[in-house]
């Protein structure tokens, strides 16, 4: 079996000090960028239902900067800001992640599980790997599944290097399916339905359209990858599909078992698009699912309960590193926000949005969008910080509210599987032991053309009206 499956999540040395550059330069360009952009601030208010939006032509300037001691403790602090709920749950999420696939992996029904799927499917890859793609773009595309798909990345990327293929055609299978799914937004909740509500829309309407992007982009992104994928696949007689594969009923089992349990979690997830309450702890539902599952799972294999106590334990101390690169990330935003910066690049981009034509208006909100994901990767975040500012603007040029939320959710989506300050990414190339600058290289054709074709569909949408 491949090296990734073995050492379970371990973050790759190489990847891990690869990011934290990258990461660390960021973190010192934004600092510097406080010294040089003036402070402003726009004036915030709660509405009806509790949530803090922005109110249009409230921005004043005030002074900015951030002490440097500040800057230097950001990724402690960031805990104790607005959002640090969210960033400690992730946290516990991918802790727990790491300490269960380290268990699974030594208690062997890791390597089992993909001896079984290689023998049942290993001549008939390319189909399985279109129905893996499909799969992981509607986790993304209708209930809004990104940091949810990671403890399905290692299992992904050590199926395609079973298969004869490798770990970029691995991620491209899971997280990056998933990725552009999300951003397809079809009826994602934490995108589309944030910015439909903020905009005054009903929810998941004007949905026809998103689908045909759905469609338009899994096109390109299984292109792309099937073309890697066979570029670079082993011959099928290389493969080591074990025609003596003999089941075994414990493992097999327990299989069932973790299956059943993990499954039992996504189908509560995938009725949060009915249950609005649960889209809070989406997260925290599968984290408890995917240990419950673990813990079962691994005992019905026989192992000892000490024994798994360790091996969880060992899988935690793992993903440590992971944890590290996403203070350091998540730091970011809150240098913007602390240098008083943040919203004097929003007014900014508001005041040159108004001196453009109307085609240009609607491209450059999907900009503005852009733009923004690299500081906050938080859809819900950028909903309440943006929609706000995105809809007087559109009325004025007279561009629906429907179609800004489209370009809201291309925006906030795509570049999640690009940039180098999203923690699902980091964590996911860590996992399957892949730089950034070689994912960026791999990656950058595929986003170079979901960038022209969402451009495309944005001006085909203003074209016909579409609201």
């Amino acid at each position: 079996m491949a090296e990734t499956e073995k050492k379970g999540l371990g973050i790759s040395v190489k990847s891990f000090i690869g990011a934290i550059v990258i990461i660390f330069a960021l973190m010192c360009l934004t600092y510097a960028s406080t010294f040089v952009i003036p402070g402003g601030e726009y004036t915030r208010v709660l509405d009806e239902n509790g949530i803090e939006t922005i109110v249009t032509d409230s921005f004043r300037t005030v002074e900015g900067g951030m002490p440097f001691y500040k800057w230097l403790l950001s990724p402690f602090l960031v805990l104790g800001a607005d959002g640090g709920g969210a960033i400690i749950a992730v946290i516990i999420f991918l802790l727990v992640i790491g300490g269960i696939f380290t268990a699974l992996d030594k208690c062997g029904l890791m390597k089992y599980m993909l001896e079984k799927i290689v023998h049942k499917f290993g001549k008939n890859r390319y189909t399985l790997l279109s129905l893996v793609m499909f799969f992981f773009m509607s986790m993304g595309a209708f209930i809004g599944s990104l940091e949810e798909c990671v403890p399905l990345v290692p299992i992904v990327v050590g199926l395609s290097v079973a298969l004869g293929w490798d770990e970029l055609t691995g991620l491209g299978m899971s997280i990056l399916s998933a990725g552009c799914g999300f951003a397809a937004g079809v009826c994602n909740p934490f995108t589309v339905g944030v910015a439909q509500e903020l905009a005054g829309l009903p929810m998941f309407s004007g949905m026809w359209l998103r689908f045909v992007a759905f469609l338009i982009i899994y096109g390109i992104v299984h292109f792309f990858v099937k073309r890697h994928a066979k570029r670079i696949a082993k011959p099928i007689d290389r493969i080591e599909i074990k025609d003596d594969f003999v089941d075994d009923k414990r493992m097999d089992k327990a299989l069932v078992l973790f299956a059943g349990i993990l499954g039992a979690g996504i189908l509560i997830v995938l009725s949060s698009v009915f249950f609005t309450f649960l889209q809070d702890y989406t997260m925290i539902i599968v984290a408890l699912m995917f240990l419950v599952a673990g813990l079962v799972s691994i005992l019905a294999t026989g192992m000892k309960g000490i024994d798994l106590l360790k091996n969880f334990g060992s899988g935690i101390v793992t993903i440590i590193p992971a944890v590290f690169m996403i203070l350091m990330a998540s730091s970011i935003k809150y240098t913007l926000i602390e240098g008083k910066i943040l919203d004097t690049l929003l007014h900014s981009a508001v005041n040159i949005a108004e001196t453009l034509p109307k085609e240009a208006v609607i491209l450059f909100i999907y900009l503005i969008v852009l733009v923004l994901n690299f500081f906050i990767s938080s859809g819900s975040a950028k909903a309440f910080l943006l929609m706000p500012l995105i809809v007087p603007l559109a009325q004025i040029f007279e561009i629906s509210s429907q179609l800004s939320v489209m370009a809201f959710a291309f925006g906030d989506g795509f570049s999640n599987v690009m940039y180098p300050t999203n923690p699902v990414l980091l964590i996911s190339l860590g996992i399957a032991g892949i730089s950034y600058p070689k994912w960026f290289k791999w990656t950058f054709k595929i986003q170079f053309t979901i960038l022209i074709a969402t451009c495309l569909l944005l001006l085909f949408g203003l074209a016909i009206g579409y609201n």
